[in-house]
């Protein structure tokens, strides 16, 4: 689990896809050369990104994307899974507690989109932006002994 229960969710993004599986609590960042405008456009793709170079945030993702056959078995909605492919909940504005962390930050840190979805604690040399990666927000803790920080997210 790479988001605890406790947050504050002042604006979530429900029109985007994601096509790969993806564990709760990381940064989803647009995939691909574009997004789709409407609702249900499929070109409205996020993912991990690989590398912080150039990817762009949309939001922290709130559900766990999950691989089922789903013949077989039902999506586990009390866990907020959703099937690879579907929609998913980005997180754009408020406050959570992940594990998706990397680096040693300190609260009132600013924390950046890094590799593989997770929040970076520090500013990449190469970039884009005029401060580094994208700023997704603060830390307002450092890690505790599990590898659990809070953050205040502002993507939008």
């Amino acid at each position: 689990m790479a988001l605890k229960p406790d947050r504050i969710e002042l604006q979530t993004d429900v029109s985007f896809f994601m096509s790969a599986t993806a564990t709760r609590g990381g940064v989803a960042s647009v995939s691909g050369g574009g997004s789709g405008v409407s609702m249900d456009d499929s070109a409205a793709v996020v993912s991990y990104a690989s590398t912080a170079s150039g990817c762009k945030p949309v939001g922290v993702l709130l559900n766990d994307v999950v691989d089922l056959d789903l013949t077989r078995q039902h999506i586990n909605w009390h866990k907020d899974e959703v099937q690879k492919g579907g929609k998913v909940t980005l997180l754009q504005v408020g406050q959570v507690t992940t594990s998706n962390v990397t680096g040693t930050p300190a609260a009132g840190d600013p924390a950046y989109v890094g590799a593989n979805g997770n929040v970076s604690a520090t500013a990449p040399t190469d970039s884009d932006t005029e401060d580094g990666y994208y700023r997704i927000g603060r830390f307002l803790s450092s890690k505790d002994a599990d590898g659990y920080a809070k953050v205040a997210v502002n993507v939008a």
